[in-house]
């Protein structure tokens, strides 16, 4: 089962945390992996560890947030390996900063890599993958997204960006059904990754104690088990799946 041989997989922000393990993931059930980040330096170590366990991945670096590089990047992966089959929407930044002191620059930046980037790939993703009437759209989202009862303070900025990725999956699947093209999006809860650390040195230990008691399974998620479910996704067996929002989040909605 979620046997990817000969497809091809390209992952936003793929140089560390969960892009790192997706890539890593998708390579393992025989994917050949498109490694993307805006640091060039960084997605190349993650080929190098691609490679090191047998499979097959190339690095280009990318800023999500503009269009023409966007482009550029997706015609020379076409040119390289021909096709496209799957796409992680997985860049994101996150800087906690109080509604009232963001500005508009602060805004623009989380909402343009966030949203705006997801939506430029997928829209490119999508007319490459409509030649060959398959593909796997998945787009990582968060459990700080609205609509299910928990704010973040300090997280405006990123919660409207995440929230809005929720919103575009779904137009997105309906749009893309008829191409044979499935649109899915993943809202992990806190994952170990150099993101959220970050963010949390700067939100306090309370805080994050405090997440972790709303925790049922009391502890903080593995970058590896959201890549278990982009790997699903990603695969035949999840045919019939398109226009949803899973939430890996250790039960914390369950509370």
């Amino acid at each position: 089962m979620f046997e990817l041989k000969n497809k091809v997989a390209f992952i936003t922000g793929a140089r560390r945390g969960m892009g790192r393990t997706h890539a890593l993931a998708l390579a393992r059930q025989g994917a050949r992996v498109v490694i993307t980040d805006i640091d060039a330096k960084e997605c190349l170590r993650v080929v190098k560890e691609v490679r090191s366990k047998g499979g097959r991945a190339a690095c280009f670096e990318m800023d999500v947030s503009n269009k023409t590089a966007v482009d550029q990047v997706f015609d020379r992966v076409i040119k390289q390996f021909g096709r496209l089959d799957i796409l992680v929407n997985n860049a994101g930044i996150y800087s906690p900063k109080s509604a009232l002191k963001l500005t508009e620059a602060d805004w623009d930046r989380t909402v343009d890599i966030n949203l705006k980037g997801q939506f430029l790939c997928a829209q490119r993703a999508a007319k490459e993958m409509a030649k060959r009437k398959w593909g796997r759209i998945i787009n990582i989202s968060s459990i700080a997204s609205g609509g299910v009862g928990i704010g973040f303070e300090g997280a405006v900025h990123y919660a409207a960006s995440k929230g809005g990725i929720i919103g575009m999956t779904e137009s997105m699947a309906v749009e893309f059904a008829r191409f044979g093209i499935t649109v899915n999006a993943i809202a992990p809860g806190a994952i170990d990754t150099p993101m959220v650390r970050a963010s949390g040195k700067k939100l306090g230990k309370e805080m994050l104690k405090e997440i972790l008691e709303r925790v049922p399974l009391k502890r903080i998620g593995r970058p590896e088990e959201i890549s278990a479910l982009v790997v699903f996704l990603a695969s035949s067996e999840a045919s019939y799946v398109t226009g949803a929002t899973f939430y890996a989040d250790g039960g914390w909605l369950a509370q």
